[in-house]
């Protein structure tokens, strides 16, 4: 069964829902949020009919009990917040029966624009309640650890602050972040096996969930894996000009598979990103695909590109 249904009676449930009960969080902290934005969001649901909605906003201090008691409490959850916030409702509304909105409040904006597209919160929201669609969104655990776009494993933040410079045009001082995310992990490599049977040493392993990979359809059950090898500063830069100008999967750097778990061995605490989240695990991680992580409402025949 497909992930997506843009039947009739798929907008109809979609609809329906969202006329029952109805939350609002907005992360005080988050990059989007301003005094305005309780009011804003209060607007939008009044234009859609939406009278009835909740608008709770919380420190990051009341975040965790705020997020408890919403999905406790609402059939829809509605969510502003940076990429930590966003993943945490994702994953806790994986396990009740509600449905998320997640809506873009901090830098990256990881799932939100894997969704939703380039549009900011307002746009989100307000196109979502006026033609509202469920997607049921599958996604990926590494560890202890929920990720519903992509999980980089061996790799430091400065791969992420190389795609902000990539989304500002800064091309060329995207390319120096890209040299320099991958040249501490040389002498490091990590060992990885993805099932199959395909097994080798690299840098750096990027699993994506079919919500943002190029290569798959979203109902296919399985991630995109990729590991990266660089063996000189030849092969970064021409991985870099890759990153950058082309399609990444295809420099010979990169040994790519569909797989549903991978496993991850390192020499030391291995670093971990999960949906732009940096963490730093043990010498050993499995990564296994989730069918269902969670559902969610986007604008009804919505084509948000992926960014991965």
């Amino acid at each position: 069964m497909p992930l997506s249904d843009p039947s009739a009676s798929a907008v109809l449930s979609a609809s329906a829902v969202l006329h029952e009960r109805l939350v609002a969080i907005l992360n005080t902290a988050s990059g989007s949020f301003t005094p305005q934005a309780p009011d804003e969001v209060r607007a939008i649901f009044d234009a859609a009919g939406l009278t009835h909605g909740d608008v709770v906003c919380v420190s990051p201090m009341e975040l965790d009990r705020a997020l408890n008691e919403a999905v406790d409490r609402a059939d829809v959850l509605v969510v502003l917040g940076g990429d930590g916030t966003i993943r945490a409702a994702a994953e806790k509304s994986g396990h009740s029966d509600n449905v998320l909105i997640p809506l873009p409040g901090g830098t990256m904006n990881m799932l939100p624009r894997a969704l939703y597209g380039s549009r900011d919160w307002k746009d989100a929201l307000a196109e979502t309640l006026t033609n509202p669609q469920l997607h049921c969104v599958s996604g990926g655990r590494a560890g202890p650890l929920a990720f519903y776009v992509a999980a980089v494993v061996g790799v430091p933040t400065l791969w992420a602050d190389a795609r902000e410079a990539v989304r500002e045009r800064h091309f060329f001082e995207a390319a120096k972040r890209a040299a320099r995310a991958l040249r501490p992990s040389i002498s490091e490599p990590l060992d990885y096996v993805f099932d199959g049977g395909v097994t080798g040493s690299a840098q750096a392993v990027a699993v994506m969930c079919p919500l943002v990979s190029k290569v798959m359809h979203e109902d296919e059950e399985r991630l995109e894996a990729a590991a990266i090898n660089t063996r000189s500063a030849g092969e970064i830069l021409r991985l870099g000009v890759n990153t950058l100008f082309n399609d990444w999967r295809d420099d010979p750097a990169v040994v790519r598979a569909k797989v549903r778990k991978v496993v991850i061995s390192g020499h030391g605490r291995i670093p971990l990103t999960v949906d732009g989240e940096l963490v730093r695990l043990g010498r050993h991680v499995e990564i296994e695909f989730t069918p269902l992580a969670f559902r969610s409402l986007i604008p009804a025949e919505s084509s948000a590109p992926p960014e991965v």
